[in-house]
């Protein structure tokens, strides 16, 4: 193992190790967000760089160690800061902590998770090799594949990190937009089935598949010589 692989274990291990110490079970549930929602309120306003550093890197920290509670995060960003300030934190935070949990799968985990997700390995590799970058803008919207899942199995891909930040960040983008405006009524909310209804997690399912249809009908229709 190199320099870098172990620096970046290092990291990862000092992640972990801050989330166990500042996330105690229970804490990124929306009973305790709601519950300390003035609280935090009043810190923001008090602090607004520091806690707009302090959110980011959390969020950071859950999005790569997988930590379930992003979307309460992202409901918490709403309701704290204004939503420019919040879809360009929570942007840039998740997109960082997916890049960071893929590299950590390529470099890491990479045969824990050949042999725990063959099947899903097998999925992925034929749609990375049909349609590419279009195959992960996919996957990204549809509800079928989690977030952490996805970013186990690109790891595993030949994908660059620059071409995988940026699908990510702009596929990610719709669902960071719709809980931030959420959570600017969080106090409304009981579960987080208030905001994905069945119409709009197909529909998200829609916009994922659309430039794969899109590549099919080009590739179907089109005679090569237009191409």
């Amino acid at each position: 193992m190199n320099i870098k692989k172990i620096l970046f274990l290092c990291a990862l291990l000092g992640a972990f190790l801050l989330a166990f110490t500042l996330l105690p079970p229970g804490t990124l549930s929306l009973e305790a967000v709601k519950t300390h929602h003035l609280a935090l309120m009043t810190h923001v306003e008090q602090h607004p760089l520091q806690s707009l550093i302090l959110y980011f890197a959390l969020y950071v920290v859950v999005s790569a160690l997988s930590i379930p509670g992003a979307a309460i995060l992202t409901l918490l960003g709403g309701a704290l800061f204004s939503l420019w300030q919040g879809i360009i934190v929570v942007s840039f935070a998740s997109t960082l902590g997916a890049t960071l949990a893929m590299l950590a799968s390529r470099y890491l985990l990479r045969d824990w998770v050949q042999q725990r997700f063959l099947s899903q390995m097998n999925t992925v590799n034929v749609g990375m090799a049909r349609d590419g970058a279009g195959y992960l803008f996919a996957l990204r919207l549809m509800p079928a594949f989690p977030f952490f899942l996805v970013n186990l199995l690109m790891g595993l891909t030949r994908i660059r990190v620059r071409r995988y930040w940026w699908v990510s960040q702009i596929a990610m983008l719709p669902a960071t937009v719709i809980f931030l405006n959420a959570g600017r009524e969080l106090g409304n909310l009981t579960s987080l089935r208030d905001i994905l209804s069945p119409g709009m997690l197909f529909a998200f399912t829609l916009l994922g598949l659309l430039p794969l249809v899109i590549r099919w009908l080009l590739s179907r229709f089109i005679p090569s010589s237009y191409k």
